[in-house]
């Protein structure tokens, strides 16, 4: 049976999973479960994924949750896929490891927080939190800080001094490209100054063409359409409190 993938694009595990399954050319359908239409609590999902969130999978009569274990899973279960995703070295599969463990507590609690609390919480029918917001981008900040000072140390162009991508480089390169739904110049004053990391997000682009930029475009539009409710109403973003 195919492999399927339960996915929402505006999901960043989701489209890590989604990436990583185009670039290796593992045959799989794409089931889409809308987040805005709350299609993730449904009961029929929650056969899948109890915890009822995106990315899940069902690989015949295998089902799996976590966007970092279904990674591992498709890394190693599908032939075919070069080994320096998920590499068969130990040492350097407990590395990548550390930094898919360090991403939840850090980085992705940054990043999800400043987006929603700044942007996207009225799509998703909750007021925007001033307050939230500005302690997730301490969070954000800090986090990429860290990745550059110690993830990003190396001769290579990815993570852990790495020559090719990673499930880490995936995840966590996802991850940042939430901030593509900011207002221009919100963004770049939180990617500005990490010159390694803008870097690093490209060199993982340009490994991933064109199935990168084809499962993001989704940010672009919505981007676009919050920028044209922004002028319909004359309301700007939130304003940093850093």
């Amino acid at each position: 049976m195919k492999l399927k993938v339960f996915a929402d694009r505006m999901s960043q595990p989701s489209r890590a999973v989604i990436i990583f399954c185009k670039v290796n050319g593992i045959d799989f359908e794409e089931v889409k479960v809308d987040l805005s239409k709350r299609q993730h609590l449904s009961s029929e999902f929650k056969e899948i994924n109890p915890m009822g969130k995106v990315p899940a999978i069902v690989d015949g009569r295998f089902k799996l949750f976590e966007s970092h274990a279904i990674l591992i899973y498709l890394s190693c279960a599908f032939p075919g896929v070069p080994d320096h995703w998920y590499p068969a070295d130990l040492f350097r599969r407990a590395k990548i490891q550390s930094v898919l463990d360090w991403h939840h507590s850090n980085l992705r609690q940054g990043a999800v927080g400043y987006v929603l609390n700044s942007t996207l919480a009225p799509a998703l029918g909750r007021p925007l939190n001033p307050e939230a917001a500005a302690e997730a981008e301490k969070l954000l900040f800090s986090s990429l800080t860290k990745i550059e000072s110690v993830w990003l140390k190396g001769k290579g162009r990815f993570l852990l001094g790495g020559f090719q991508p990673s499930v880490g480089d995936l995840s966590l390169v996802c991850e940042i490209m939430q901030l593509e739904v900011l207002d221009e110049e919100d963004r770049d004053r939180i990617l500005g100054p990490h010159k390694k990391v803008q870097q690093w997000i490209e060199s993982t682009r340009n490994a991933t063409q064109p199935h990168f930029d084809e499962v993001h475009k989704v940010l672009i539009k919505v981007r676009t359409l919050l920028q044209a409710q922004r002028s319909a109403s004359g309301k700007t973003p939130l304003a940093s409190k850093m």
